[in-house]
């Protein structure tokens, strides 16, 4: 099997996360490096795709001042999501052209990943068709009279990729122990009347990222058919500096 990197850089700008991804994109289109997942977590912010409409965005700069919040427009596919701390931003970035040269089955490899993940948790997770991301059937009690209300339907985990000569950048965000009050700034992925979820949530207790991470790395390995090995961020660094130099030199 392929290898691929996973170097988790812990939390991060959104900035700096996205300016990392882009060279390592760079080295990994010229097959100066092996595949790379990038594991990391965001200070507030909230970010709008290729396809996002600004009414989407409920809340004025002043209020995003206010609470914290960043804004950052960008490159990947899908409308406006919130990234924040206790949720796992995961940017794989690999070559489909040496996988699959399927657009649609990477998506589909994503959404996967992240089913079998929380079904490690006792949770069913599903797709919905036309819809990325995956979402769960949840079924609230009105405790007042004991009665259960009608099932709705949350979403747990979102995805926004961008594809460039077949090798992959942004990814997913999976919903661990994020604070859910922050998807009222928005209109979460475009989709009005629905509400994101969490793990802790669900579970009706505190999970961890660090408990979750490692299982969605094992299932993404499998999905994509890579050896997943633990690579410092250091030395992400390093190799991509050695590779740089000569290219800036030249």
């Amino acid at each position: 099997m392929h290898e691929c990197w996973t170097v988790d850089v812990g939390r991060i700008g959104y900035q700096r996360a996205w300016d990392l991804q882009k060279r390592i994109v760079a080295a990994r289109k010229l097959a100066l490096i092996p595949d790379v997942l990038l594991l990391c977590e965001h200070p507030h912010v909230i970010t709008m795709g290729r396809n996002g409409r600004a009414e989407h965005l409920l809340a004025s700069e002043t209020m995003l001042r206010t609470r914290g919040v960043e804004f950052h427009a960008t490159n990947r596919g899908g409308d406006i999501t919130y990234h924040g701390p206790g949720q796992i931003v995961a940017y794989p970035i690999v070559n489909l052209a040496e996988i699959r040269r399927d657009v649609g089955w990477y998506v589909r490899q994503l959404e996967e990943a992240m089913i079998r993940t929380t079904a490690e948790y006792g949770i069913i997770a599903e797709r919905r068709e036309g819809r990325t991301g995956i979402w769960v059937n949840v079924t609230d009690t009105d405790d007042s009279a004991g009665l259960e209300k009608t099932n709705t339907e949350e979403k747990l985990g979102a995805i926004g990729v961008h594809i460039s000569r077949w090798v992959t950048s942004h990814g997913l965000a999976y919903n661990v122990s994020t604070d859910l009050s922050y998807f009222d700034l928005i209109v979460p992925c475009g989709i009005a009347g629905k509400r994101a979820t969490s793990l802790t949530r669900l579970l009706k207790r505190e999970v961890a990222t660090s408990d979750a991470a490692p299982r969605l790395v094992r299932h993404l390995g499998e999905c994509f058919g890579r050896t997943m090995r633990a690579v410092p961020h250091a030395e992400l660094e390093s190799t991509l500096a050695a590779q740089e130099i000569p290219a800036a030199v030249a």
